[in-house]
C-alpha cells in the first residue's frame, strides 16, 4: 500500500552544491543552493532566486563555481545558506571559508571544499535558472584515487532530504551504472 502525499519537491538524492562568485570589488561569497544539477554534457544548472548577491554577483562577473558540501563541512555550508550577504557581507570569512582565484573564471575555489565546478555564465532564464557552461573541474589530490580520479566515498559529498529538512553522508557503494543491467537476460 501507498501513501500519497500530493504535489512536493522531493527528489533524491539532492546534492548540496556551494555556489561562489565574487563582488565587483573581488569580495568572495558563497551561498548554499541544493537545486541544481547537470543541465546539458558540459553544462551545469542551479536555481536562484533574483535577490540573492550570488545571483547579483554571477550576472555582473558572469562567473560562477560550484563546490560539493561534505560532511566535514556541514556547519560552515549549512550558514552560507541561512545567511545572506546582503545582510552579512563578510558571511564568507565568518564561515571560516578561504578562497583563491579559478585560473578559468572570475570565481573564487573554495579550499575547505576539495572538488570544484568552474562555470562561466551562458544565461539565466526568467525563471531563475542559472546556466554554466562547465571549464574546468578542480579536485584536491586527497579525494582521488590511485588512478587519479575523484574517489566519492573519499569526496564524501552530503545530500539534502527535503522531507526531513536533514543532511545526509554518502553510503557505500551497491552497484555499478552501465553494468548490473546486463545480469538481466
Amino acid at each position: 500500500m501507498r501513501k500519497n502525499f500530493g504535489a512536493k519537491t522531493w527528489l533524491y538524492p539532492m546534492p548540496v552544491l556551494i555556489i561562489g562568485t565574487y563582488d565587483e570589488k573581488g569580495t568572495p561569497n558563497a551561498m548554499n543552493a541544493a537545486w541544481g544539477g547537470i543541465y546539458d554534457t558540459s553544462q551545469v544548472m542551479v536555481c536562484l532566486a533574483d535577490d540573492h548577491k550570488t545571483t547579483e554577483n554571477i550576472k555582473k562577473t558572469g562567473a560562477f563555481t560550484v563546490s560539493f558540501a561534505t560532511a566535514n563541512t556541514v556547519v560552515p555550508c549549512d550558514y552560507v545558506g541561512i545567511v545572506s550577504a546582503n545582510d552579512v557581507p563578510d558571511k564568507f570569512a565568518r564561515a571560516g571559508f578561504h578562497a583563491f582565484k579559478s585560473e578559468y573564471v572570475n570565481a573564487p575555489i573554495i579550499e575547505e571544499l576539495p572538488m570544484t565546478v568552474e562555470c562561466k555564465l551562458i544565461k539565466f532564464n526568467e525563471d531563475g535558472i542559472c546556466i554554466g557552461e562547465i571549464v574546468n573541474i578542480s579536485a584536491d589530490e586527497s579525494i582521488l584515487d590511485e588512478n587519479g580520479k575523484v574517489e566519492a566515498k573519499k569526496l564524501d559529498p552530503i545530500i539534502y532530504d527535503s522531507v526531513t529538512h536533514a543532511y545526509w553522508s554518502f553510503g557505500e557503494k551497491v552497484g555499478q551504472a552501465f553494468s548490473d543491467g546486463k545480469k538481466i537476460k
